[in-house]
């Protein structure tokens, strides 16, 4: 029996003919019109006309997904060739008939002449021809091949609405409603033999099966049926629905599978679209796209921007439509640029400040650069050597990078006022830019910013578009205050005006062959010239609104050798072009110098701490290498200090209270300072004299000296404090200076206190605070700016940057400024981990919780005596050899709910249990090494003991109520005692056991809690204690005293030891 499958505005239904319930499919819908499906591929597709979008879905409702959402006005008709996969569909908004494949690819503009509003539509792949209706001035019914050839009328008269239309595969014939004259007719495929059927209120759509017509009715919001032949045996399918759209019957039958694919197997050879007609097939173009045989495509289009989207018009197809190009969040679109060699479209948006690209069908969209801009406003693409050009109107910048973002570096920062459009020339090593600041100019410079030269000044406004004609050696440039085209040789000499009537105000400007083309906001179109003369004007698009920047996508840009062709011009970051004879300049990402070579940048890398995170991260300047060197033990590291010289970071950690340090990578972490802290904040390091500094925000706020080794700790400032945050040490002054929030003071002392003075008040909110040459220069919350002043007076104050929400830390990087000496020499001191300055030179210290040795120079690989525990996800040690008792995070990998655990002192083992994963593993006490010894069935084990003389482990299991015994390695497996032999009628949990000489020992949290004591090997099984327990945890054995001690936690009250 077929199911009849409809729309209902709302929702999409099912419903069979001879009953009266129906499945919901869909719901939640907006606005669902149009229908159809493909029974092979159990799919559902309909058009959505409120939101503009066609979406399918799998015919169990699963798996929704826009196919096409974009250049869509009223897509009203629907139709699914089930054959060779392609989706058709009308819409009368933009009066055009297209198709697309099923994932709503290779999309092309099919038939758009003579069209004015198309509706319905119904495909007969096996004959390869397509029907629709028209609802324009002259209703008709017409039918072409699917390729789009061979358009005919097959019927013209008597006709007003024309809504439904559905084809009589069997019966040779095609139904059609019209909902004005309320009749449903037939007729053959070719419209002969024409004849009304049945009378009816309102029909919108229709379908047929085997004998019977069914349809739909907006006047009696019903399905109804009749007999196809005669109209008679008229019924109610179902009545009171919503909204009752299009409607097709979901059954093999409605697509069989008999027809032949006249594409084939391999796409007909085509490269793109494969459209069948009624001999054989055409290969088709997606719009925008020109055949350049009978089989290929290949793509040139006029490419522009229209604030919200971007799109495309085809040169070489008769329609001239324009396309949109599917891309997410396009707010603002202003500049754009391509790059054919990998397919990229490239665009700004001064909305989202961000340079973001795409392929130009609008897969892989990505953001290349989104930060640090403020209105991105021109865009150039310099294909030969891969690089990005922008102009920034809002930071007053010309900036450049790699077309993927990486490598970002600033060219042009000076004498900018407000640039706005950007041109590269590869070939001859110049950039080119409008400014249309208080003085508007055209300048030039080269690619790598040498040579900068202003060569138009006069007779300017809003100098907008720029282009380049590389044939003759022109410069082009549209100017919307002059309301004029103009021309330049490329050094600004003979100057002409092109165009300079008709002109109210261009904006984008390109240049292809022989025409010129530009966008015009005002006149909100699209136009063309010869370039030359600036005649042969025509008008390509019209009533466009918010129309930007304009380019033409080809695959013609000449190939260009050029000296960063060959090993990147032997640099190591970026290669620029520069005119001849120097051809390229190496240059460094932002905040990277280059050095004496002329090739090569040092990276750097900044490190930072993150409290929300709890961890300490680096990275080199330009966002790549990131990692992250401390991650845990870490509450909130409020201070962070590099020494460049010693190659150390330290920190301070308001959460916990502790200053510590550690090596760049984060390895061999010792706390130097723990006691007598309350609320440490800022720090600074004095690497030559051996000194750090740092701010204390506790109840009696000051700020402390140590040697950067935590000796000689003496407080310098501890009166007159509120919030000290920010703190530099200025070692040309020999002075100190701190940033307080609380008394609104930026202060200065020198290095030992004395000679406290203030150098600004008030300051609203500081924060971060640094120093470079003879400024300081901090962060305010309050004023979200980075300011600046005198170092000495305070004097001269300028605001650096303002609108940064956020700000925290700031600091100076100075790169050609020498590090100077290390104070532990080229050999570590001759430590064998922490080497750390003092003001007597340097002394050697090991990680927390190991004591240097005798000899003042080496350590041990651990702590001697040391506390080992679990806590959950961690497993942490606390050395008994040092009195700083920190926790210090053992590296074990994959750690969920770890319980209990045990040390194997022979390999130096540490064993586990991990409830989580019910596996019980070993690792080795620095972490690595990590092994699931026993990995199967286990449910609870919460004790676990290793016998170091016999090689065995013992664990408890508390959801299996047993003890068992393996090798270490897990091997040789055995239950020693299994409580279900025993019966007990008490459910029983076991908790820790360990073991002396021949006995193991455990506790029980039963209905009777007890301790008890077998034999290793589980015989003479015997009860300890049973009186005077709740729920016993921890065991252990005093081997020196032969006692077991058991500690109970539920009594509430103090419980003694229990010797024995």
């Amino acid at each position: 029996e077929p199911v009849l499958l409809f729309a209902n505005r709302i929702d999409i239904r099912q419903v069979l003919p001879h009953r009266s319930e129906y499945t919901l499919l869909l719901n939640n819908l907006e606005n669902a019109i149009a229908l159809d499906f493909h029974h092979n591929k159990e799919l559902v597709f309909w058009s959505d006309v409120t939101l503009d979008r066609i979406m399918r879905a799998n015919l169990n409702g699963s798996n929704v997904e826009e196919v096409v959402s974009t250049g869509l006005e009223s897509p009203g008709g629907l139709a699914v060739d089930w054959i060779h996969d392609k989706l058709f569909w009308t819409d009368s908004g933009t009066s055009r008939i297209e198709v697309a494949n099923l994932d709503g690819t290779h999309r092309k503009v099919l038939l758009w002449q003579n069209l004015e509003k198309p509706r319905a539509i119904a495909l007969h792949p096996m004959e390869g021809t397509i029907y629709w209706t028209d609802w324009g001035n002259t209703p008709r019914i017409e039918y072409s091949n699917m390729d789009g050839s061979n358009r005919r009328i097959i019927a013209d008269t008597h006709l007003f609405w024309p809504n439904g239309l559905t084809i009589d595969y069997a019966g040779h014939r095609m139904y059609w409603v019209d909902a004005k004259h309320h009749v449903i007719e037939r007729a053959d495929l070719d419209g002969q033999n024409r004849k009304a059927v049945i009378s009816l209120p309102h029909p919108f759509a229709i379908t047929v099966f085997e004998d019977s017509l069914y349809w739909t009715d907006w006047h009696t919001k019903s399905i109804n049926s009749a007999n196809k032949f005669t109209g008679k045996n008229q019924e109610i399918i179902r009545n009171k629905l919503h909204f009752p759209m299009d409607i097709h019957t979901l059954h093999p039958q409605r697509q069989p599978a008999a027809g032949r694919n006249r594409c084939g197997s391999d796409n007909g050879g085509c490269t793109h679209l494969c459209l069948p007609n009624n001999k054989a097939y055409t290969c088709a173009c997606p719009t925008g796209f020109r055949k350049t045989s009978s089989h290929t495509c290949l793509d040139k289009f006029l490419l522009f921007a229209r604030r919200m989207d971007i799109r495309r018009i085809s040169f070489d197809t008769e329609d001239l439509s324009d396309d949109v190009i599917p891309l997410a969040d396009v707010r603002s679109a202003v500049a754009l640029d391509w790059d054919a060699k990998d397919d990229y479209v490239y665009w700004t948006d001064v909305s989202t400040d961000s340079i973001s690209r795409a392929k130009w069908d609008g897969t892989g969209q990505e953001v290349v650069a989104d930060s640090s801009l403020e209105s991105p406003a021109g865009l150039a693409i310099d294909w030969v050597t891969n690089k990005l050009y922008w102009t920034d109107a809002g930071t007053d910048r010309i900036e450049v990078s790699n077309t993927d973002g990486t490598m970002r570096t600033v060219l042009i920062w000076e004498n900018l006022d407000r640039p706005r459009d950007i041109v590269v020339d590869p070939v001859g090593g110049f950039m080119y830019w409008t400014d249309w600041g208080a003085n508007p100019k055209i300048e030039c410079a080269g690619m790598d910013a040498s040579g900068r030269l202003v060569i138009i000044s006069s007779n300017l406004t809003w100098p907008n578009g720029l282009a380049i004609d590389y044939e003759s050696q022109r410069l082009y440039w549209a100017d919307a205050g002059m309301k004029t085209i103009e021309y330049a040789g490329l050094d600004g000499s003979d100057r002409r005006v092109l165009i300079g009537s008709n002109l109210p105000h261009p904006f984008g400007l390109t240049l292809y062959g022989s025409r010129i083309f530009w966008t015009d906001w005002q006149a909100k179109s699209i136009q063309s010239a010869d370039k030359r003369t600036g005649e042969d004007r025509e008008t390509l698009q019209d009533n466009l609104e918010n129309l930007m920047d304009i380019h033409v996508f080809h695959r013609h840009r000449p190939p260009v050798h050029t000296l960063c062709s060959v090993n990147n011009g032997g640099c190591s970051h970026l290669c620029l072009l520069a005119p001849l004879p120097k051809g390229h300049t190496c240059t460094c990402p932002t905040g990277i110098n280059l050095q004496p070579d002329g090739k090569t940048c040092l990276p750097g890398k900044v490190y930072w701490s993150d409290s929300t995170l709890r961890k300490i991260s680096r990275a080199a300047l330009d966002g790549s290498q990131y990692e992250d060197i401390i991650t845990t033990g870490l509450q909130t590291t409020d201070g962070l200090a590099v020494d460049a010289i010693g190659r150390k970071v330290y920190w301070t950690d308001t959460g916990i209270n502790r200053i510590e340090v550690g090596n760049l990578d984060g390895s061999m972490r010792k706390v130097l300072i723990w006691e007598n802290l309350d609320s440490p904040r800022a720090i600074a390091l004095y690497h030559e004299m051996g000194f750090m500094y740092w701010t204390d925000w506790g109840e009696n706020a000051k700020l402390e000296r140590a040697g950067m080794d935590g000796s000689n700790r003496m407080v310098l400032i501890n009166n007159n404090l509120g919030w000290p945050n920010g703190l530099a040490v200025d070692k040309a002054g020999s002075q100190l200076l701190w940033a307080d929030a609380h008394t609104e003071r930026i202060e200065a002392a020198d290095l030992n206190g004395a000679n406290r003075r203030t150098l600004l008040s008030p300051v609203q909110h500081p924060y971060g605070l640094t120093l470079l040459d003879s400024y300081i220069y901090w962060t305010d919350w309050q004023t979200r700016s980075i300011h600046r002043a005198d170092k000495n007076t305070g004097e001269n104050v300028i605001l650096v940057r303002a609108n940064l929400p956020g700000l925290m830390d700031i600091q100076a990087v100075d790169r050609e400024r020498p590090l100077g000496a290390n104070k532990c020499g080229m050999r570590n001191g001759g430590c064998s981990h922490l080497c750390l300055p003092n003001p007597e030179g340097f002394s050697c210290a090991c990680p927390t919780g190991i004591k240097l040795k005798t000899d003042e120079r080496t350590c041990d690989p651990s702590p001697e005596t040391y506390l080992l525990f679990s806590s959950r996800g961690s497993i942490r040690r606390i050395s008994l050899d040092t009195s700083d008792h920190t926790d210090v995070h053992v590296p074990v990998p994959e750690l969920n709910n770890v319980i209990s655990l045990d040390y194997d002192s022979v390999d130096g083992k540490i064993y586990y249990t991990d409830v989580f994963l019910d596996v019980i593993r070993r690792a080795d006490l620095n972490g690595s090494n990590m092994e699931t010894v026993i990995g199967q069935g286990l449910k609870t084990t919460d004790g676990l003991a290793v016998d170091w003389v016999a090689r065995n482990l013992y664990w408890t299991d508390t959801g299996r109520n047993t003890i068992e015994v393996a090798r270490l390695d897990g091997s040789c497996r055995k239950v020693l005692i299994n409580n279900t032999y025993d019966f007990l009628k008490s459910r029983i949990e076991l908790q820790f056991s360990f073991f002396y000489s021949r006995y193991l020992f455990w506790t029980d949290w039963g209905h009777v809690a007890k301790i008890e004591r077998a034999n290793l090997d589980g015989s003479e099984r015997k009860i300890l204690i049973n009186s005077d327990l709740g729920w016993p945890n921890g065991l252990t054995l005093d081997y020196d005293t032969r006692r077991s001690v058991s500690h109970g936690v539920s009594h509430g009250v103090s419980q003694p030891f229990l010797c024995f």
